[in-house]
């Protein structure tokens, strides 16, 4: 009930979509993810990756690979297998205006790869990277981020793997 009142949908559905009777909309998905404290593209991940977490240690993916979505206004592609001890993905986007605050459980390690970004922490403030800069913060931050000019921003989050609920 808990993830219903948060993600502010009805506890009805939520038992059907864990049933497999029912399917999200995009806007759905979107309030889960962020009332677990994650991201539409992570959750698909989880979804798509049918590997033992005992799979093969050694994993390739192309260009062109990866599931891809949403993490909040940026287009993210996953680059490691939902099963591992931490995501890697790579992000880009254009966006200004630098939307809701995510916080989850996780820590999580930022990359400038093109581009520059602000990134806002709230309490702790902001403070904008550009291409070859990082940031790290621990989990509970709350933490949001928009392009910094029209040119928009590419970069690589290194997040720990959630714990299991």
């Amino acid at each position: 009930m808990q993830l219903a009142a948060e993600a502010q949908l009805s506890h009805p559905f939520l038992s059907q979509l864990e049933r497999g009777l029912a399917r999200p909309s995009m806007v759905s998905l979107e309030r889960i993810a962020r009332a677990l404290g994650s991201s539409q593209v992570e959750i698909l991940a989880a979804v798509d990756d049918r590997r033992a977490a005992d799979g093969p240690v050694v994993g390739f993916v192309g260009a062109a690979d990866g599931s891809t979505g949403r993490y909040g206004q940026a287009a993210a592609r996953l680059l490691t297998p939902s099963d591992r001890p931490f995501r890697v993905m790579e992000m880009s986007g254009a966006n200004l205006d630098p939307g809701d605050f995510f916080v989850h459980a996780e820590d999580e390690f930022v990359h400038v790869v093109a581009g520059r970004l602000r990134v806002d922490l709230d309490a702790e403030g902001a403070r904008v990277l550009a291409a070859g800069d990082s940031l790290y913060y621990g989990g509970g931050t709350r933490h949001r981020w928009s392009a910094v000019g029209d040119d928009g921003y590419t970069l690589f989050v290194v997040k720990q793997r959630p714990e299991p609920v």
